[in-house]
């Protein structure tokens, strides 16, 4: 497999509010990960650290790993959780590398600006400006544009649901997949009994009360559910504390009445966080899944 230049897990001090083994145990998957595409065929190809935006100065950057073939490839853009404050595209979302790559998927794991120094909707802004570069450089990689999707993890889930919902035009996608994302903010505020500092930050929320609750409910993706988004596969563990398992079922249910197609991949027992399910093969499942549900449904 050709490689072009280097990644690192975390930049500067960004996975500072995760706990030092839980930052070590992140660092050890993503090493895992990318031992994995090592082993993958010689001729794809990964290319890293390309910037794809630059609001306001700063530079964002993905990378892009592009299969053997001469495609056009189903794609995935990946977007990494970490609160909307912490975290790369290199942390959190390697596991799922090795089944997207085998799968035959061209993917793109992206940065994007984090809070508290760029408030919402700036993080979903950089979303939608990685699917408009993408399919401006579909034929460069290979992609088709028309079987693209998203996927994301903890707060990224939360984007990837924003953006699919609100995406239109150059910006729509195929298909979208969050995984433990957050759909209702004001509902995972109430039902963990505050609002949540990461989450404040993003939205620049000073107090509870009327601004907030409308500051949670513009930023929430179960706002802006209508017939026509893309299809959704939902993937919750149970034992999921930061991100209760029924703001999947909740979304999906909206979803369902709107007359949008959804479905919930529940991961009994398991809890926040793909890299902890990596030590449990009862956890494993959800790989299985994600790449036959991406290829029915980017036919």
């Amino acid at each position: 497999m050709t490689r072009r230049r280097g990644t690192r897990c975390c930049r500067g001090n960004r996975c500072r509010n995760r706990s030092r083994s839980g930052g070590e145990k992140e660092g050890r998957v993503r090493l895992l990960g990318l031992l994995i595409i090592s082993l993958l065929p010689l001729a794809a190809e990964l290319r890293t650290d390309i910037e794809f935006a630059k609001p306001g100065g700063v530079s964002l950057t993905l990378d892009a790993y592009v299969p053997e073939g001469k495609g056009p490839f189903p794609a995935v853009i990946i977007v990494h959780g970490g609160g909307w404050r912490n975290g790369t595209k290199t942390t959190y979302v390697p596991p799922l590398f090795e089944p997207l790559s085998k799968g035959g998927f061209a993917w793109f794991t992206i940065n994007y600006r984090l809070a508290p120094a760029h408030r919402f909707p700036a993080q979903a802004d950089d979303v939608f400006e990685a699917i408009r570069w993408v399919k401006k450089h579909a034929a460069e990689y290979k992609v088709d544009v028309k079987r693209m999707a998203l996927i994301g993890e903890s707060a990224g889930g939360h984007m990837v649901s924003y953006v699919g919902a609100r995406g239109k035009g150059e910006t729509a996608v195929a298909a979208v997949i969050p995984f433990y994302g957050p759909h209702d903010l004001a509902a995972r505020a109430r039902k963990l009994g505050a609002i949540g500092e990461n989450v404040e930050r993003l939205l620049d929320i000073n107090a509870p009360g009327p601004e907030a609750e409308e500051k949670m409910r513009a930023a929430s993706p179960i706002t802006y559910v209508h017939k026509g988004m893309p299809p959704y596969l939902m993937i919750h563990g149970t034992e999921d504390k930061a991100v209760p398992y029924d703001q999947s079922p909740l979304m999906c249910a909206k979803m369902k009445e709107a007359g949008a197609r959804c479905e919930v991949f529940t991961v009994e027992g398991a809890p926040h966080g793909i890299g902890g399910w990596e030590k449990n093969p009862a956890f494993q499942k959800y790989k299985e899944k994600m790449v036959e549900w991406l290829r029915q449904t980017l036919k």
